[in-house]
């Protein structure tokens, strides 16, 4: 005949360890869920040619945020996107933009002063966060016809090892 204890019935060195392996998995668990859940809001990038400040130092990594609805509706209201529709990207990419370099101070005339081809990295690295999700891009090699991913916000350049 098998017997069964309620947990009241127990002895107490039984009842307080398995509480408390309980406690050590509902810790667990809980600390588990919330690293799979937390939002990576920050993304490191290389830009392929670089912004050169006023000293001529050329600045190529930075950082760039996830946006926000506030990011997009604010530049609606600025003259300069009213007058050049173009205009738009400066300001958004300026806004989300966080640090290139050294220079934290990151403003549409620094984005102005970039290279067309940084300006241009920095747009689809700013619409894959956004809309995808992800830094990673589609590529074919143009040797051998593979293809496979790269990580745009990787900090190789195309061609480095």
């Amino acid at each position: 005949m098998r017997r069964v204890l309620s947990a009241s019935a127990r002895p107490s060195g039984d009842a307080s360890s398995a509480a408390s392996r309980g406690g050590e998995r509902d810790k667990e668990s809980t600390a588990a869920r919330e690293s799979r859940e937390t939002l990576r809001t920050e993304f490191p990038f290389e830009l392929p040619r670089g912004y050169v400040d006023d000293a001529g130092t050329v600045h190529r990594s930075g950082v760039m945020r996830l946006a926000t609805a506030r990011d997009e509706l604010i530049p609606l209201r600025d003259d300069r996107v009213r007058e050049n529709a173009a205009y738009l990207s400066v300001v958004l990419i300026a806004r989300v933009v966080s640090r290139i370099g050294t220079v934290d101070d990151i403003h549409p005339g620094v984005i102005e002063d970039l290279f067309a081809s940084d300006l241009a990295f920095l747009q689809d690295f700013y619409r894959r966060i956004n809309a995808e999700g992800h830094t990673r891009a589609a590529v074919t090699c143009p040797s051998c016809q593979e293809n496979f991913a790269v990580d745009l916000a990787g900090g190789g350049r195309p061609g480095e090892s």
